[in-house]
């Protein structure tokens, strides 16, 4: 089942997440609902908070972007409870998008160089060093589970340049392609 995607604004995305419990509540339903909404929305990952969700869950497609990162190819995850340690310190600049924030791109700086502990669904531990575009994405994601977004990176100039585009999507003001769950504060009809 296709979910909203909540938005830049509501509080959801701005919470710590818990950690996932084996005996949460048809976790596998919610995970393939999130693959589902994520293709639809043709995003290449998506964090629980975005549908809602306060929990430590991730689901990533990267096999979208493999012309121009070949390491996505067939990069397909399940993140539940997911840990990153950082191996390289050099950040590398690139445009990043979301889609809790729609309608905007701006380039972040990110390491190119992770070591990524995780369980998948049956909750077997996976440790793998992940590089380029893929460390990128799974850094993004894993933001969303501590309560940051990729515009939280930015620095005060840019924020400032954004501002208006930002309050707009807090204003329910933007339109999105596919289910959206805007902020409390948004007029009326577009919650």
């Amino acid at each position: 089942m296709k979910l909203p995607v909540y938005l830049y604004g509501h509080p959801v995305l701005r919470e710590e997440c818990d950690d996932v419990m084996p005996d949460y509540p048809d976790l596998k339903q919610l995970v393939a609902d999130m693959y589902e909404t994520m293709y639809a929305s043709e995003g290449v990952g998506l964090a629980a908070p975005q549908i809602g969700r306060n929990i430590r869950l991730v689901v990533i497609d990267a096999d979208p972007v493999k012309d121009i990162s070949p390491e996505c190819e067939g990069r397909t995850l399940t993140l539940i409870n997911p840990e990153i340690e950082i191996l390289d310190g050099e950040e590398v600049s690139r445009p990043e998008g979301c889609l809790s924030v729609p309608g905007l791109s701006e380039n972040v700086g990110r390491v190119e160089h992770i070591r990524l502990s995780w369980l998948d669904e049956e909750f077997k531990p996976h440790e793998e060093e992940i590089s380029g575009f893929l460390a990128r994405i799974v850094q993004h994601e894993c933001d969303h589970l501590e309560g940051m977004l990729y515009i939280d990176h930015l620095s005060g100039i840019r924020k400032q340049l954004i501002r208006g585009k930002l309050r707009n999507i807090i204003e329910g003001k933007t339109r999105c392609d596919y289910p959206a769950r805007y902020a409390p504060t948004a007029k009326k009809g577009r919650r």
